[in-house]
């Protein structure tokens, strides 16, 4: 009974040994504690040797501060054929760390075939992009998907409303309204525009705006006029100072 008792204790220690040792899955629950912030360039060299056979060595991978459209973008600039990952720190900022990793991963993905086949059709999900995707998410668990747009968070910073006052109002999906982060009307530069024009010929009003948006800009400007009134008068009487 003993022998018995002393060969279980040794099976649990054995058992406990393993899980200590044993791996976190890159997607684990509990890397969204034991690593909140994590370093995006380190996270990026760690799954190049894992997933990516270290062939992405000489692809950058960034934050960027202002995309608010989607979750991340892989472009290739220059005649040197420099590939760069940009991360949404807006946007993936309020999404688990598990966003993150998949984001990462679908936009290396990208960069792969690049690197390898000079396929730079960003927006492409062919049957390469798939194989790769599906060989890691067998290998590591996780569920990279072809689209990551994380549509609710990107309405967040979408705070300028147009609608078009013709007869797309009444059409599905948009009902006529583009909505957008930035203060741009839609117009001729927008590549839709000419379709717009032909099909509806509608014009496009402002219908919705950051609050106070609208009054920031007016003091704006009262206080620069102030400033340089100020500056202005402080001029003249430097040019021209009093007698005593």
């Amino acid at each position: 009974m003993e022998e018995d008792f002393l060969f279980a204790l040794r099976l649990q220690e054995q058992f406990d040994n393993e899980i200590e040792t044993s791996p976190l899955s890159i997607v684990d629950e509990s890397w969204e504690t034991l690593d909140p912030n994590p370093d995006v360039r380190a996270m990026f060299l760690e799954f190049n040797d894992m997933f990516f056979w270290g062939k992405l060595s000489g692809v950058e991978v960034k934050w960027s501060p202002r995309m608010t459209l989607c979750a991340g973008v892989c472009s290739y600039e220059g005649r040197g054929g420099l590939c760069s990952i940009r991360l949404s720190e807006p946007l993936l900022k309020l999404r688990p760390r598990k966003d993150l990793v998949e984001t990462l991963l679908h936009e290396m993905i990208h960069a792969l075939l690049f690197v390898t086949q000079n396929n730079r059709d960003r927006d492409g999900h062919g049957p390469e992009f798939c194989r790769h995707m599906n060989r890691i998410n067998e290998a590591s668990g996780t569920k990279i998907t072809i689209y990551h747009s994380f549509h609710d968070e990107v309405d967040v910073y979408r705070q300028h409303w147009w609608r078009c006052d013709g007869p797309c109002q009444n059409r599905k999906p948009y009902f006529g309204y583009v909505k957008r982060a930035m203060n741009r009307a839609p117009s001729a530069l927008d590549p839709w525009w000419e379709d717009h024009r032909r099909t509806c010929g509608g014009a496009y009003l402002k219908v919705k705006e950051p609050e106070g948006y609208g009054k920031k800009g007016k003091k704006d400007s009262k206080k620069e006029g102030k400033n340089l009134e100020s500056k202005r008068l402080a001029s003249e009487n430097s040019q021209n100072p009093r007698q005593r």
